[in-house]
């Protein structure tokens, strides 16, 4: 049973492109993973690698990926980096994806 109204048929072709770049820059397990752990707040480089058991060039890589698409925003506290999530609607998406494969 799908409990959201699908959105009118006339939807802009820029919206649907935005939306499919939006897609496109989570297609990757490594970047839901980071979408999902920043779901619970900020987090560091050497964080993130320690829960996604991947190198830290990796992470850095996908979180470029993900902070040129918007997704996430990056602050600088000293000598460290900071990832949040730009918004929560990301994580939703995530998060009911992630779910959505476990069913």
């Amino acid at each position: 049973m799908v409990t959201t109204s699908p959105p009118p048929a006339s939807e802009p072709a820029e919206t649907l492109q935005a939306a499919s770049e939006l897609l496109r820059a989570l297609a990757s397990p490594v970047r839901l993973g980071i979408v999902r752990e920043l779901s619970t707040g900020g987090k560091y480089v050497h964080e993130l690698v320690a829960t996604l058991g991947v190198s830290q060039p990796l992470v850095s890589q996908h979180l470029r990926v993900l902070r040129t698409s918007r997704i996430v925003t990056a602050r600088r506290q000293a000598r460290e980096t900071q990832y949040t999530l730009t918004d929560d609607h990301v994580a939703h998406i995530v998060l009911d994806a992630i779910r959505h494969a476990q069913e």
